[in-house]
């Protein structure tokens, strides 16, 4: 079993698909018709989320297995990733759902698997699943013993960073400490330009952007602070972790780190700012890099963790199993759709599909070579074991999450205080 730090819990759920363009790529879901007899042509079909106009890693893993696989047909059913979550729940109710459905480990999103396993819409999987499951998350991919995800990859989120655009601004060093941060913010500002590209419109974005403020000031000090909310021990509002994040918020918003227009700008405002090179940052999962990349191929694009408050806080960063293959409980394709499963978990495969979404490997992360590449400057951080899941994988319903997106935009228009928005995500968290 593949060796992370012991978190028990791991995803970035409707967060992690990359989240940086302004087109996406619609598509009807219908489960594929039943398979022929054994050793003939089988087929199935395949639903995952895309927010993007670059081939989602999901497709190219497919159409790989299906170029291995010449008996295979695959259906490609790729919905928005904004509307992913209510589609599948409606399909799977209406029993038209895909027969592999990308999923999310946790409880936090409508595309996660605790709840769907609760409804009874995903199938138990094997062992070559629960080989791929990270130590520490087992409770996050199934119950009493059973795994109904498989985990591809492993994403970090902090923020992407457009490197060749930092300099080009006059940034030598990446600010160490969140007084700096803000200083540079200013200076940027008076030049036209702006540390981050925000999609403030977008609750998502809004949402990642206070969860990843939240990594060095609540869970650096406490990994086990979700647990301890669950068990009543503490609440978003009484917490000055919770409360010091979003007040950042504020303070981010104050100093110009923004793009105008940021409150309401889409996820295109990502592409642009970061591939143009008039914005250096932004609050997207570390994949994004390779997309932005393709984007602006002269610019080198890293993943870095957030500045702390000071320079000799503890760092730490967000890195999980966010996404999940799992198998829809009413296929009527199971066995061609758990042999592709069976072949996406082998270690050729797992590679392979880190390499093609700019991401982690799930196996085999112990040995990764962080001394080059987008990941350089979070390796100390992986193998020093400095890092966890993002919150909201523990968190009992989504109605929290949206609490924070949808308050952290009424922070950036003014329309809101820090306790309010603590305020409501107790009282979502409750009820």
């Amino acid at each position: 079993m593949t060796q992370h730090r012991r978190y028990s819990g791991l995803k970035v759920g409707a967060l992690a698909v990359p989240t940086i363009a302004a087109l996406v790529l619609t598509g009807c879901s219908a489960s594929a018709g039943s398979n022929s007899s054994a050793g003939g042509s089988q087929e199935f079909s395949l639903s995952f989320a895309t927010s993007n106009t670059i081939e989602s890693p999901f497709q190219v893993l497919a159409e790989k297995y299906m170029k291995s696989n010449p008996n295979v047909k695959i259906t490609f059913n790729p919905q928005p990733n904004d509307s992913y979550d209510q589609t599948l729940r409606t399909q799977l109710q209406a029993g038209n759902a895909s027969d592999v459905v990308v999923t999310a480990p946790g409880s936090g999103t409508g595309r996660s698997i605790l709840p769907l396993v609760q409804a009874g819409f995903l199938e138990p999987l094997d062992d070559a699943a629960k080989k791929l499951v990270p130590t520490g998350s087992e409770a996050l991919f199934g119950t009493d013993g059973k795994v109904y995800g498989q985990a591809p990859e492993i994403t970090v989120v902090g923020m992407v960073a457009n490197e060749t655009a930092a300099k080009a601004s006059g940034i030598a060093d990446f600010p160490s400490d969140f007084s700096s941060l803000q200083e540079q913010c200013k200076t940027l500002e008076s030049s036209g330009k702006s540390f981050f590209a925000l999609a403030g419109s977008a609750a998502p974005n809004t949402g990642l952007m206070a969860m990843s403020l939240a990594a060095s000031r609540v869970y650096a000090e406490d990994p086990k602070w979700n647990e301890k909310r669950t068990a009543k021990e503490t609440t978003f509002a009484g917490s000055d972790g919770w409360k010091a994040s979003l007040e950042a918020v504020t303070k981010l918003n104050d100093a110009g780190c923004f793009q105008k227009g940021a409150a309401g700008a889409g996820f295109d405002a990502i592409t642009k700012g970061l591939a143009s090179g008039t914005s250096v940052a932004g609050f997207i999962p570390g994949p994004s890099w390779k997309q932005l990349k393709s984007a602006a191929a002269d610019s080198d694009f890293d993943v870095r963790g957030l500045p702390a408050e000071q320079s000799s806080d503890k760092g730490f960063v967000f890195a999980s199993a966010n996404y999940a293959f799992s198998i829809n409980a009413a296929s009527k394709n199971k066995d061609a759709a758990k042999a592709f499963l069976d072949w996406a978990a082998q270690p050729e495969q797992t590679k392979a599909f880190a390499e093609i979404d700019g991401a982690l490997p799930v196996s085999g992360l112990d040995s990764y070579d962080f001394n080059s590449g987008a990941y350089k400057n979070v390796g100390d951080l992986i193998k020093g074991g400095k890092y966890g899941p993002l919150p909201n994988s523990q968190w009992p319903n989504s109605a929290v999450y949206d609490a924070l997106a949808t308050g952290v935009q009424g922070l950036i228009t003014g329309q809101k205080t820090a306790d309010q928005v603590l305020q409501a995500m107790d009282a979502a968290w409750d009820q």
